[in-house]
């Protein structure tokens, strides 16, 4: 396989680092270890050159919490790095993931598809996840176009060409890093995934937490807002399905 694998991880995350090195090591997948931006340790003028809390309280269904701000900045460096390098694509895993036995064949039939594709995503927890086109990959695996691009960047793949344009448009940013990747037309980004999927979560636990772990220690203002937060949160999902039900709409038509 020619194309770079990246796994992100955090210096104190180091049994995360070990189970996900055991895992690529068993299939023979040669990787880099990529220190993620931990977002707890970026300066007041670091976060402000990311992170646009105004477009945030319009766009976003909650404020970014931290790790959610290191994620987007780590994932973005890596783009850089893509987009920057010789190979066509690169493999970007974040640390928490378990892999199936036939990950290296999926990573190799990804590098012989021709289809027109920006992002291969390597996990999805929907099981009946609806899609709007598949083809054959591999042996008991199918690409496919999801009608909704499934959260979470526990592993995909990205092109060297979307990568560079996802770095152009990246700054500042509003959402968390998977949720612009749902907003595809925003980003004018062809999003498919491997089914069914080659990786699924594993070991969480870590010595620098975890964004869920961050969301439950929320601040006080954040509780006595519970209601505007909660209206928040359906407006955002609101929008979100009129937008995406109108943009698939659109490329049916248009026959893509």
């Amino acid at each position: 396989m020619s194309w770079p694998v990246f796994v992100i991880n955090m210096a104190d995350n180091t049994t995360r680092m070990a189970r996900a090195a055991d895992e690529l090591n068993r299939l023979n997948i040669d990787f880099t270890r990529f220190e993620a931006v931990n977002g707890r340790q970026l300066s007041e003028a670091e976060v402000a050159a990311a992170y646009d809390p105004d477009a945030n309280l319009r766009r976003a269904r909650h404020p970014l919490v931290m790790p959610e701000i290191g994620c987007y900045l780590s994932h973005i460096a890596l783009w850089r790095q893509i987009a920057e390098g010789d190979a066509p694509a690169g493999v970007i895993l974040e640390d928490d993931f378990v892999a199936q036995d036939d990950l290296a064949d999926v990573l190799k039939a990804l590098e012989a598809d021709t289809a027109q594709w920006d992002i291969v995503k390597l996990f999805s927890a929907r099981v009946c996840q609806k899609v709007t086109d598949t083809w054959p990959l591999s042996d008991g695996r199918s690409l496919a176009r999801p009608y909704k691009v499934p959260n979470t960047m526990l592993g995909y793949v990205v092109r060297r060409e979307s990568a560079a344009r996802l770095v152009a448009s990246a700054l500042p940013f509003s959402r968390p890093v998977d949720e612009d990747h749902k907003h595809f037309w925003e980003l004018d980004l062809d999003v498919a995934m491997v089914t069914p999927p080659p990786l699924a979560f594993g070991f969480q636990g870590g010595g620098t937490g975890t964004i869920t772990a961050a969301r439950r220690h929320k601040p006080k203002w954040y509780a006595r807002g519970a209601l505007s937060q909660n209206l928040r949160s359906l407006r955002f999902r609101i929008n979100y399905t009129v937008k995406l039900h109108w943009h698939r709409t659109l490329q049916r038509i248009a026959g893509q």
